[in-house]
């Protein structure tokens, strides 16, 4: 599972400790979750427990955008069997708001209360499950809970594990929210370098994205191109790489994207309420009511 090599010196022994045992830490949890994902696909459904669906609808989260909708569907499903399972409820949060942000949503008012639900039950009964915690933070900042307070459960789930890749991804995707685009770079960088080679949220999309809120847009387009190519049916990088290109001046690029945007999903101009910021807010809609408006 885990193989590397650390160069320091002896008389910062337990610096290098804290670094090795980090990284260690970092390689071994999604390894494990994705042999316990395997180990449960291959179980007849009609046999699944709580755990087994969980776990199948873990590995549909990080699949492909379009299986968001299943893996809410399996979720509700485990949590009917135990209503106080909390990574249930906490990942259910969490695909209530995507298939509201994806525009996959066919009742999203009912998907956003649903959702809220999920997530507070979730902090009822989730303890200190950094999982839990991250994940009800993201799905209720989304809904409209106060941003500042979600940063701190976020940052709690964080100080419990400083190992966790997902609780630091959550932790940069609430700060580009709000406003903290230098430092949202930073905690998605460090949810990279944790764990390199395991989805723990759509990285490059949220990278792209804080480099085109600073108005960065030559570092945004690649950024975002390589977001797509990872998952093309996630909305969210051809929305952000649409108005970049509006912005741009490259109108020609601009609508292209918006035609792919439409194969994909009928929201194409959403609110960006999670946007706390004004200016980020009007960057996004108006790049993207160009890009439309051209595209139409």
């Amino acid at each position: 599972m885990w193989a590397d090599r650390f160069d320091g010196l002896l008389e910062d022994i337990f610096e290098l400790q804290d670094k090795v045992a980090s990284s260690v830490a970092g390689v071994i949890e999604p390894a494990l979750q994705a042999a316990e994902t395997a180990r449960s696909a291959g179980r007849p459904t009609a046999n699944l427990t709580a755990y087994d669906l969980y776990l199948r609808a873990y590995a549909m989260v990080w699949s492909s955008a379009r299986q968001i909708p299943e893996a809410l569907r399996l979720m509700e499903q485990a949590i009917a069997r135990d209503p106080y399972y909390g990574p249930a409820l906490a990942w259910a949060a969490h695909c209530s708001f995507r298939v509201c942000l994806d525009g996959a949503s066919k009742d999203p008012g009912a998907d956003r209360r649903k959702g809220a639900d999920f997530a507070r039950r979730a902090l009822e009964v989730g303890g200190d499950d950094p999982n839990v915690l991250a994940n009800a933070a993201i799905a209720l900042a989304y809904f409209g809970e106060d941003i500042g307070a979600m940063v701190g459960l976020a940052d709690r789930a964080v100080t419990l594990n400083p190992s966790f890749a997902r609780g630091w991804y959550v932790s940069g995707a609430l700060r580009c929210w709000a406003g903290q685009l230098d430092a949202a770079i930073e905690h998605v960088a460090a949810s990279l370098r944790l764990s390199p080679r395991a989805r723990v949220g759509n990285s490059l999309a949220l990278i792209g994205r804080a480099h085109f809120l600073s108005r960065r847009f030559n570092e945004a387009v690649p950024k975002l191109l390589l977001a797509i190519q990872d998952d093309p049916s996630y909305p969210e990088p051809y929305r952000s790489l649409a108005a970049c290109y509006a912005h741009m001046g490259h109108l020609d690029e601009a609508r292209a994207i918006v035609a792919r945007l439409h194969e994909i999903t009928p929201l194409v101009v959403p609110g960006f309420t999670q946007f706390r910021n004004r200016e980020h807010r009007e960057l996004l809609l108006s790049g993207l009511r160009l890009a439309a408006g051209e595209a139409t």
